[in-house]
């Protein structure tokens, strides 16, 4: 589960960084919420009913970020499980 680990926390430092390139306040908060569903996978939690009365877009960057952070997970899981069940 280390890589992904690295893996999420690699798609963090990206999202990161689109801030700093971002000047508009509405990418801003896309970028922050793709990377707080992306922090949520990661720890196990769901801040969706939150992000559900941000503006469409900022919400639909948290789903992307959370989803994308859960199939890493799951990917990563099968992945392990396959290869100590060859062993």
């Amino acid at each position: 589960m280390a890589y992904t680990s690295e893996s999420i926390t690699s798609r963090i430092a990206w999202c990161q960084r689109q801030k700093t390139q971002s000047s508009a306040q509405l990418d801003l908060e896309a970028w922050h919420a793709e990377e707080e569903g992306l922090r949520d996978a990661l720890l196990n939690r769901d801040h969706t009913s939150q992000y559900r009365d941000y503006p469409e877009g900022v919400f639909e960057r948290y789903l992307l970020g959370l989803q994308d952070g859960r199939a890493m997970i799951r990917i990563a899981a099968l992945y392990q499980q396959r290869a100590t069940s060859s062993v």
